[in-house]
């Protein structure tokens, strides 16, 4: 396990509802819930590198995301299972709030597992 992703048994829910309570990370949240891997840099493409960046670490430290490397790319993905076995219909709940279409819908943030190999 990466060190800057703790075990979600540490993770007190304060932690957890503070990292949801940005509309942006909800949104990806909503976007990673789909059980897809995307590229950290193809998941909201329009979004300035540093937000997403600011984001995706504020995610991963409340232990919502897991992320790993893969040569010179980072792949996110939701740790929806983890979650709901720690903090049993949290996702349920939040998840509706989500009602604006996603930015993270634009072709060029596609799945990692639907991208071409290269």
């Amino acid at each position: 396990m990466n060190p800057d992703e703790p075990a979600l048994t540490e993770v007190p829910v304060t932690a957890v509802l503070f990292a949801l309570s940005d509309p942006i990370r909800l949104q990806i949240v909503a976007t990673l819930s789909g059980g897809h891997e995307y590229a950290c840099g193809h998941l909201f493409p329009d979004m300035p590198k540093a937000t997403r960046s600011h984001h995706l670490k504020v995610l991963r430290e409340a232990g919502l995301t897991t992320t790993r490397r893969e040569g010179t790319s980072k792949y996110v993905r939701l740790r929806a299972g983890e979650v709901a076995e720690r903090f049993p219909g949290l996702l349920d709940a939040v998840l509706p709030a989500t009602d604006q279409p996603s930015p993270a819908t634009t072709p060029a943030a596609t799945p990692a597992a639907a991208q071409p190999a290269r």
